[in-house]
């Protein structure tokens, strides 16, 4: 399962633009870059991204990071209890 992480180009003022380039350069990832994803009030106030089109956001694009590769391993370990 190639998990698909979705960012927001008005998202980048809150630095999401480094963590959307570092997580671009792992092959194991599909990351898209939209112009907008239309999640306003979420992009105005907090760094955040889609994981497999769940909202992730965070107080910083650092913590930001942690909780995408967390909801990562989260989704890995629910494909792993179904078997897929």
């Amino acid at each position: 399962m190639r998990p698909i992480i979705e960012f927001c180009t008005n998202n980048m003022h809150h630095g999401t633009d480094k963590l959307m380039k570092k997580l671009e350069a792992n092959p194991d990832y599909d990351v898209i870059e939209y112009g907008c994803l239309g999640n306003c009030g979420e992009c105005y106030m907090f760094p955040y991204a889609l994981v497999n089109g769940e909202i992730v956001a965070a107080a910083t694009a650092e913590e930001l990071e942690k909780q995408v590769e967390h909801k990562i391993k989260e989704i890995e370990a629910m494909f792993d209890l179904l078997g897929e």
